[in-house]
């Protein structure tokens, strides 16, 4: 069967998206056909939205629709503890804590040499003239995987000369799972960071 030159083109963008594959980019396709214009045009709406109102924080490199973004710009945050995370969207998983009350620093992504990721790819210059404006501890909350603790390690590196405390977030077993499930290097983690009860 010959698919009209606009499905064809609306499908190879759809395969450009992070986790859509050609069957996948298929379905969505015509499920877009299928639904009425309306609905269509609301989503072309919020996609030219979402490019044109949000941005990056010119501070912390957070998404924002305003520069400074909210988290930068909240004078009850505490600016002596920046919170070192890899995505903007890890900045939302910590938040959902209620528990952090600083700031945050978002790197951009992680070390990752395989890839062609190196230090100047990240957003670590930003970082380090932050940590000159009085901060007192930097909170690295990379993912606990081998790019995320190889970023840990090279910024622990860098910070810790300019005299700034540097933590990093405890790994372990999750609540609500089985030991039996954890991997060694979980285990490993859980045990190292363990606490007094």
């Amino acid at each position: 069967m010959s698919l009209p030159e606009s499905l064809l083109r609306l499908i190879e963008e759809l395969q450009r998206l992070p986790g859509i594959g050609p069957k996948g980019a298929q379905r969505l396709a015509f499920h877009l056909l299928r639904t009425p214009r309306e609905q269509t045009e609301r989503l072309v709406d919020a996609l030219r939205d979402v490019k044109e109102r949000v941005t990056y924080c010119s501070s912390c490199n957070n998404i924002t629709d305003v520069d400074p973004c909210a988290f930068c710009s909240n004078e009850a945050r505490d600016r002596t503890i920046i919170c070192v995370v890899e995505e903007p969207q890890n900045v939302a998983a910590i938040e959902k804590t209620r528990e952090f009350k600083g700031t945050y620093h978002v790197l951009m992504g992680a070390l990752s040499p395989l890839q062609g990721i190196g230090p100047d790819d990240l957003k670590i210059k930003g970082l380090l003239a932050r940590v000159s404006n009085g901060v007192r501890e930097i909170i690295l909350a990379t993912n606990p995987n081998v790019e995320g603790e190889a970023t840990a390690i090279y910024l622990a590196r860098l910070l810790k000369p300019l005299g700034v405390k540097v933590t990093r977030i405890a790994m372990g077993v999750p609540v609500g799972s089985d030991l039996e499930y954890a991997d060694e290097v979980t285990m490993h983690k859980s045990l190292e960071g363990r606490r007094e009860v």
